[in-house]
């Protein structure tokens, strides 16, 4: 299957998985609970994350728990030629819409690459290596070209699927969280 079949094909279990509100919060939990007993999380100071749409992995508790531990919170904006710039967030910052339908804040806060100590990197298919199908921007893979920080994927047992060859320039996140362990790496 093509990389725009599967992230298709992704995003439709995904929404599935969203019109199933008790199931989708019992594996947000089970995740949660992993990456916050992990070194990453514990380790971690500037923590880089997207504002999740409805369908995906609900980042709101990850934000309340980061804001909670005194740790700081960084989301992307979109740049021109597809590159992205974290700004840092707290509980009153304000965000827009963008016309792909993401959340991206208004703050003049920036915060370099060389800041974050770990980026949760979002995406619709992941490999059992933590090669990822994202949004199909490559907003990310521009990033993390430079990104020497710790990486990870929270991610639902739904988007694992190694059933496709991911490109030369494709870069794969170190750890994935999941609600199930089956042929995941860990670092």
């Amino acid at each position: 299957m093509e990389k725009t079949e599967l992230r298709q094909s992704g995003i439709a279990t995904l929404k599935k998985l969203a019109e199933q509100p008790k199931k989708k919060a019992k594996k947000e939990e089970m995740i949660l609970a992993l990456f916050f007993a992990s070194r990453i999380w514990k380790e971690a100071n500037v923590i880089g994350m997207i504002r999740s749409t409805p369908f995906e992995f609900n980042t709101e508790p990850i934000m309340q728990r980061a804001w909670a531990e005194n740790k700081r919170v960084v989301v992307p904006k979109s740049l021109p030629k597809r590159q992205l710039a974290f700004y840092e967030v707290d509980a009153r910052t304000a965000y827009r819409t963008t016309k792909f339908g993401v959340d991206e804040p208004i703050s003049a806060l920036h915060v370099s690459k060389e800041e974050i100590d770990v980026l949760l990197v979002p995406g619709i298919i992941f490999s059992k290596d933590g090669y990822r199908i994202g949004f199909g921007g490559g907003f990310y893979d521009r990033y993390l070209a430079e990104y020497k920080g710790r990486t990870c994927s929270l991610i639902f047992s739904e988007q694992l699927n190694n059933d496709w060859q991911h490109d030369s320039f494709d870069l794969p996140v170190a750890r994935i969280f999941t609600d199930t362990f089956k042929g995941v790496t860990y670092e």
